[in-house]
């Protein structure tokens, strides 16, 4: 499934043992935080993992939403702000106007609400599903490629 996060860690103890470990799907700062406990129990403590493999999602939409979702679930953000995220996140350059885009047809498909302050968009993600209705699990950028 397209932008699903991906963790594979490998670890070796002091005593040579091996443990990998691979975490596929919805990871949460609860969870991250169970591994390191569990860490700490194997007395791996001060080590650092010599391969550490952290999969990043696969489209521009897709990791633009993996932002949007990580860091303002539910505050509000500008383009600029993603933009900042984006090359710091990913370290590779993005234009303005391609984050724009992706924003504003998120916000056409509901899932932010975009309002204008000033010269900006504000946007807000929306949380609450439309009475009666599942929420989709469909890729947040699925078929935004503007390309397509």
């Amino acid at each position: 499934m397209p932008g699903r996060k991906k963790f594979r860690i490998e670890l070796e103890d002091a005593e040579g043992s091996k443990y990998n470990l691979s975490l596929e799907g919805n990871i949460s700062k609860d969870k991250i935080v169970k591994i390191m406990e569990f860490m700490d129990l194997l007395n791996m403590e001060g080590e650092v993992p010599r391969d550490v493999e952290i999969s990043k999602p696969a489209s521009v939409g897709d990791r633009i939403w993996a932002l949007v979702d990580a860091k303002f679930p539910y505050g509000s953000f500008t383009s600029s702000d993603i933009l900042e995220l984006y090359e710091d996140s990913y370290n590779e350059p993005i234009k303005l106007s391609i984050i724009s885009t992706y924003l504003s047809r998120y916000a056409e498909r509901g899932r932010l609400v975009r309002t204008r302050q000033g010269k900006e968009w504000v946007y807000k993600t929306t949380r609450q599903p439309a009475a009666g209705r599942v929420p989709e699990q469909v890729s947040p950028s699925a078929s935004l490629d503007p390309l397509q």
